[in-house]
């Protein structure tokens, strides 16, 4: 049995690699801040053939410490180990003009991003050493904006850059642990969180403009492969994105 943990478990992207890991013989936990979203994910692994006995809903707010220590401290006591941890979770302020970005703004998705990244690994990490067979593997959800930002995009694309620099710390220190980390870079996936590209979102040129998306489900078969490889193999960075989206060439 494979155990797959997956934060903001409850839609998008998530949930799409929830359902995409169950239909490929994964057992799963889904975390995230509400149980109803959970729930419904769950109930749509079912259909891909997710046993009863091999789902579990955790709410948790990943930027909070005592959340994360709770729902690793559910995984290890139902399974005794986890063998990949998705670090799906995030979250964006909102498009202000950089000087009037507020403290609250920025903390808040450092909180989540970053903060609730680093948390969430590490405790994996701790129970990867701890199981037996010992090992596993991360996949931090990282961003096209890891990469380069949006208009007035600071605080996510900060937090995005900096997801790239945990990704490679955790690569280096798993060594010797049989614990891998990889990154995977989305652009534009059709989920609720990128709807407003399909009426036109800013460009650094001052233009709106509508945006290409990609199916969802492109980005959760990437996760599946990246999940699949063996321990002596690591995806350390992907791009998934919509083909003509602003980026190459930035437009």
């Amino acid at each position: 049995m494979r155990i797959a943990a997956i934060t903001g478990g409850g839609t998008g992207v998530g949930r799409a690699a929830a359902l995409a890991l169950a239909a490929d013989g994964w057992s799963l936990v889904v975390a995230g801040r509400r149980q109803e979203p959970l729930d419904e994910t769950l109930q749509l692994a079912s259909a891909e053939g997710l046993a009863s006995d091999e789902g579990l809903a955790v709410t948790a707010d990943v930027g909070r410490e005592d959340d994360v220590i709770a729902l690793f401290e559910q995984i290890e006591q139902r399974w005794g180990r986890v063998d990949l941890l998705f670090n799906n979770a995030g979250t964006g302020a909102p498009p202000k003009p950089f000087d009037e970005l507020t403290l609250q703004d920025w903390q808040r998705v450092v909180d989540v991003n970053l903060t609730g990244s680093f948390l969430c690994a590490r405790q994996a990490v701790g129970l990867m050493k701890r199981q037996d067979p010992g090992g596993g593997r991360i996949i931090n959800n990282g961003s096209i904006s890891a990469h380069t930002p949006r208009p007035r995009s600071a605080p996510y694309t900060s937090t995005k850059h900096a997801i790239t620099g945990l990704t490679k710390s955790i690569a280096l220190d798993g060594r010797g642990s049989g614990i891998t980390c990889g990154q995977i870079d989305i652009g534009n996936a059709a989920t609720p969180m990128t709807q407003a590209m399909t009426k036109g979102v800013p460009q650094p040129d001052g233009s709106v403009r509508v945006e290409p998306r990609m199916d969802v489900d492109d980005v959760a078969r990437a996760v599946v492969y990246m999940s699949n490889l063996p321990p002596g193999a690591n995806v350390l960075s992907m791009t998934v994105m919509a083909s003509e989206m602003p980026f190459v060439g930035r437009g």
